[in-house]
């Protein structure tokens, strides 16, 4: 009793001094406005935006609103909700200093006091409980690519134009250099470090990487990052899209999840052992064979799109295969290469989740799978280092990822470790969302099919 009560008093003195900054940033700043955030079942972001004079009540008492109108939330006999602002994620927004607004991220919860089942911020908190429970720390550093494309002058997108003709790492004097300047200057003045941007393969795509931290943050920042590079995009006359395939016979965009698991409160990685051939400790190889095991039925949260598996075909760098290995990108699971010096940079990249996914339910998905894997004992097949690109399904003698948005549904029908880490209410819904889309595209006649069959038949 003792001890909790006294993590109760610590709580409460972080909070007073997390208010006290906040109402100096808002005093330097001169906030007028606050954009409550938070995200639907399928990652669209939702907001709703206060005036700093009802700031104080809002902290309070939270900030009521009507969730049947939210994709996957609730039924209209059971729409009130309330938004509990994390104060941690309090930051100006720098590309709306003239309207003088922050923004702060939000936990959903009903109006009995409890946190809404239906959240995924919340769903991605329960999973970080259980691996708390096991004593581990989950940390990611996401990769996300996308495009951008210059509007024609009447303001259609269609036909696509890539705004330049760069290729991978190019040097390149166009807009794309002062643009992705820019987005990073908005994501670091938020409080994200990035570690890295450049120009991609296909013709008007980019990638910046986040630099690895504690998943929560990191879904937090990848819903913020994503708002923030359309943001910019569009202060400089560009669309910015994390669409997986945009343009047909080019690469497609991808958000490969760099991942490892660290010992609760140590700060040492669970990842490493120099006595392994990979410098993979017997928990990393079987969080690998969990994830692995549970691939199929992660797809549908980790590519969530019809278009995206448009990307996941062979001959565009984007995996298919159910394998890992080292050298070898064409694997679902990359373990990069790691100096002995920096044990801690031991980590696992998972290459099929594309940017379009819902960060807090795709990062849930992949610990609940890889923490199965600990808990069953699981172990991975052999590692396979040879190039799986051109290899036909026969010669790589390998399972395959879904090959399509309606075959990741049925494999999450069949999978109940990935449906217990969702929760009833969540899977419910998102099956229930995204069987509609599948539908939909099923019954869409294409140009495509017009242009293939109409003439001929």
């Amino acid at each position: 009793m003792g001890g909790r009560m006294q993590n109760d008093v610590m709580a409460s003195d972080k909070r007073r001094e997390r208010l006290a900054a906040i109402d100096e940033i808002i005093k330097r700043a001169d906030i007028r406005f606050v954009r409550l955030q938070f995200s639907d079942i399928v990652g669209s972001a939702k907001q709703v935006t206060i005036p700093i004079s009802h700031w104080d009540d809002a902290v309070e008492n939270g900030v009521w609103f009507d969730g049947s109108a939210v994709e996957g939330f609730a039924r209209v006999a059971e729409s009130d909700m309330y938004l509990v602002a994390d104060l941690d994620t309090f930051a100006p927004i720098p590309w709306e200093m003239e309207l003088s607004t922050a923004r702060v991220i939000c936990d959903v919860y009903t109006p009995d006091g409890t946190p809404f089942a239906g959240d995924p911020r919340f769903v991605l908190k329960r999973q970080l409980a259980r691996a708390a429970e096991m004593g581990f720390d989950f940390m990611i550093g996401p990769e996300l690519e996308f495009f951008l494309f210059r509007p024609h002058r009447d303001g259609s997108l269609i036909p696509l134009q890539p705004h330049d003709e760069a290729g991978y790492f190019d040097v390149s004097t166009d807009l794309s250099h002062s643009v992705r300047r820019q987005m990073i200057d908005a994501l670091s003045a938020l409080g994200i470090r990035i570690e890295a941007a450049h120009h991609e393969v296909a013709s008007g795509q980019s990638e910046i990487d986040f630099q690895y931290g504690p998943a929560l943050s990191i879904a937090d920042y990848t819903m913020t990052l994503r708002m923030t590079l359309k943001a910019i995009a569009q202060k400089n006359g560009l669309h910015c899209t994390f669409m997986p395939k945009p343009i047909t016979g080019i690469n497609g965009s991808g958000m490969h999840v760099h991942q490892s698991l660290w010992r609760r409160g140590k700060g040492i990685t669970a990842m490493y052992d120099p006595e392994n051939d990979y410098d993979l400790s017997q928990e990393a190889l079987q969080f690998i064979a969990g994830q692995l095991a549970h691939a199929k039925a992660m797809a549908p949260l980790l590519a969530p799109l019809v278009n995206s598996y448009k990307r996941l075909v062979p001959g565009y760098e984007a995996p298919i295969y159910l394998s890992w290995g080292r050298t070898n990108r064409s694997a679902l699971i990359r373990i990069p290469r790691t100096s002995r010096n920096r044990p801690q940079s031991t980590r696992c990249e998972l290459r099929c989740p594309d940017p379009s996914a819902n960060p807090y339910l795709a990062y849930t998905v992949m610990l609940a799978a890889g923490l199965d894997g600990i808990e069953q004992r699981m172990a991975p097949p052999l590692p396979s280092e040879e190039d799986l690109f051109h290899m036909d399904d026969a010669r790589a003698g390998l399972e395959t990822l879904p090959g399509s948005l309606g075959d990741a549904l049925d494999a999450l029908k069949k999978d109940p470790v990935i449906q217990e880490a969702l929760g009833q209410h969540v899977y419910e819904r998102y099956v229930e969302a995204k069987s509609q889309e599948w539908n939909d595209y099923q019954l869409f006649v294409s140009q495509w099919e017009l242009d293939r069959y109409l003439k001929i038949y």
